[in-house]
């Protein structure tokens, strides 16, 4: 499934290791094109060069996530020899992460889709790896079923030592279809119980010395949920918390297992925002907030010491921003930011004595580079540019501004304008992002970005039901899909017209996921307002997806969620409406996506062409839900840009 690969000079690295002072970071770019010159296809559809580069222990390699020749691999090669790589390969896998076990060693985890007695699977694997990236070795290969790849611990002493949760076997009347717990010597793939699987428990949860403490336990028939606790790996565990049906809380689970005897971080959202709370486990209580900030959620916590210590906090308010509670971190990331002025500037790895950091730079208008930055030293070196076509530079403004829903309910929307024109009656594009549950926020959107290089303003609010703005704007979604969700859609173009920003009458709605099924939506329901849609990936069919994904494990759980949706399914679901779309539409679809099937777009093409309605379908035959090839990623936005010029030209 893995082989090694190893070259000299790997093609699309610039200017590698070229020096430049703390506070003058971005160099010039030399001759740049004119600004008439309209920037190809090609490099917005460009895979970024470099993803989640990560430092080993003693900052002395890197493992990350390159593109070569269109196709994503990881790569891992020493910081000061960048012209030996090992490039690992995963064929027809995933890369789903990967971590550094020790200075020697390291695992990823992969995923694939694969035949199982007459049915498609998504397997999911962890890999040990050697450092020179000549010797992989699968960890539990002889025993592993579907899902192998819940890495619960990483050794801290330097032994090459990981403890995993797996599945033995696929048949939920089996013991092994519940997760046991395992420590893996990861150079050779030995390993022994740790724990033992516990019946309707998926989830195990470990503290920082490696002991399984916390179980989730779910079963679909009820839709009942428990919480089993320990406190040391002689006591046996017992239940500390149920709760059953669609709003069930467990209560307080531990984000971090501090070292003191009894105490944990957990977050809460007690104020109505997740925020981050000192958490007693004898008595499951909190105590006074630690951090949160008002009005948004906190994203995620930053752990060092094995996960035993708070490092920092990451939010998102309207970007993606860091509190660092360690103050080596916080002195440099203060330092970082005076330099950059109006970029932005992320830490995003550390050897574990913090003489040596990763650093990107860049922003919404720029997608920027990765930076070697090591303290005592006091500048910054350019270790890689992550997209060879656009370089460094800045392009299209980006913003954040609020309207009012019809209801009057505020609305964040992120705002991108054409580079060098007036922001006034602008041809517009309206983008829903996915999920619904996710939202939008001022970082590089490759999308976006090439829209405005071809003068269109382009929109994409976050609507009811999308994260990060509190539990109360997450359920106003709740059973509005096509309803009052797509109002707040309707009701962002009408903000956009009456403040001048757009020419009501040159809208197009343009959306993957979730947001392609707005888009299928509003070719359907508001002709009024767009005058053509785009949908990549889209939900149409309602009642087939509920389908779809009731047939995975805990297929009930998935019927209830696309049940709560709306109140009838049928009505909302674009490919029962076909005869009313009064719109050119664009229809994308990867074939092998396993997220939202490619029967959907099917699906609808067959009722459109039925109803006699105009339209185009590209199916794309490796194209996944992600856009993880190169080569999908350019085709979808050759497509768009013909089919905006034919039906809402710039």
């Amino acid at each position: 499934m893995m082989r090694y690969r190893g070259f000299r000079g790997l093609l699309g690295w610039t200017a590698l290791f070229a020096a430049s002072p703390l506070a003058a970071t971005e160099p010039a770019p030399a001759n740049p094109p004119p600004a008439v010159a309209p920037i190809p296809v090609e490099s917005f559809g460009q895979l970024p060069f470099m993803e989640a580069p990560k430092l080993s222990p003693d900052g002395k390699r890197v493992a990350a996530k390159i593109a070569i020749k269109g196709q994503q691999r990881l790569a891992i090669f020493a910081l000061d020899d960048t012209q030996h790589v090992g490039v690992i390969n995963p064929g027809a896998s995933d890369i789903n992460g990967w971590s550094w076990v020790n200075n020697d060693w390291l695992i990823a985890q992969i995923g694939a889709t694969a035949p199982v007695e007459g049915d498609s699977w998504y397997l999911r694997r962890t890999l040990g790896i050697s450092a020179d990236g000549k010797t992989i070795t699968m960890l539990g290969k002889d025993d592993a079923a579907q899902s192998a790849d819940d890495v619960l611990w990483i050794a801290q002493d330097g032994s090459p030592h990981v403890r995993i949760a797996l599945q033995t076997s696929i048949y939920s009347d089996a013991a092994g279809f519940w997760p046991e717990v395992r420590d893996y010597d990861v150079t050779n793939g030995h390993s022994t119980l740790v724990q033992r699987s516990v019946e309707t428990v998926m989830d195990w949860f470990a503290d920082p010395a490696g002991t399984v403490r916390l179980g989730m336990g779910y079963d679909d028939a009820s839709r009942s949920y428990r919480l089993l606790y320990r406190d040391t790996a002689k006591q046996t565990f017992r239940t500390v918390s149920r709760a059953r049906g669609r709003d069930a809380d467990l209560g307080n689970t531990p984000a971090i297992f501090l070292p003191e005897s009894g105490k944990a971080l957990a977050f809460d959202d007690a104020d109505g925002f997740n925020a981050l709370y000192p958490l007693d486990l004898a008595t499951l209580k909190t105590g006074p907030k630690l951090f949160g900030v008002p009005g948004y959620d906190i994203d995620s916590v930053i752990t060092g010491d094995g996960g035993s210590r708070l490092v920092g906090v990451r939010y998102t308010d309207t970007r993606e921003r860091t509190r660092w509670f360690d103050s080596k971190l916080a002195d440099v990331q203060a330092k970082i930011d005076a330099a950059v002025g109006a970029r932005t500037a992320q830490i995003v790895s550390w050897s574990r004595d913090f003489s040596v950091l990763l650093v990107r730079v860049g922003g919404a208008d720029r997608l920027g580079a990765y930076y070697v930055f090591r303290p005592e030293e006091g500048v910054m070196h350019i270790f890689a540019t992550l997209n060879d076509g656009l370089g460094i530079k800045a392009y299209a403004p980006v913003s954040t501004i609020h309207y009012k829903a019809r209801d009057g309910l505020d609305i964040a929307a992120v705002l991108t304008v054409p580079r060098g024109r007036p922001a006034k009656a602008l041809p517009l594009i309206l983008m829903p992002h996915g999920g619904p549950f996710a939202r939008d926020d001022e970082s590089w959107d490759w999308w976006a970005q090439f829209l405005a290089s071809r003068g269109y303003a382009v929109l994409q609010p976050n609507y009811r039901g999308s994260s990060g703005y509190g539990g109360d704007f997450t359920r106003k979604g709740r059973g509005q899909w096509g309803l009052a969700m797509q109002d707040d859609l309707t009701d962002a173009v009408k903000w956009a017209a009456e403040s001048g920003l757009a020419d009501a009458k040159r809208v197009c709605i343009v959306g993957g996921s979730y947001g392609g099924y707005a888009a299928f939506r509003a070719a359907g329901r508001d002709a009024a307002v767009y005058r053509c849609a785009v949908s990549y990936a889209g939900v149409a069919d309602m009642p087939a997806m509920l389908r779809y994904d009731g047939a995975f494990l805990n297929g009930g759980r998935a019927k209830d969620y696309f049940r709560e949706q709306a109140p009838d399914l049928k009505a909302v679901s674009p490919v029962y409406d076909a005869a009313h779309f009064a719109m050119p539409i664009l229809i994308l679809h990867g074939k092998k996506d396993t997220v939202v099937p490619v029967a959907q777009s099917r699906s609808m093409v067959a009722r459109l062409k039925a109803a006699g309605k105009p339209y185009r379908y590209v199916e794309q035959p490796l194209g996944d839900h992600h856009f993880s090839r190169e080569a999908d990623r350019v085709q979808f936005l050759t497509e768009l840009e013909a089919f905006l010029k034919e039906n809402n030209p710039a």
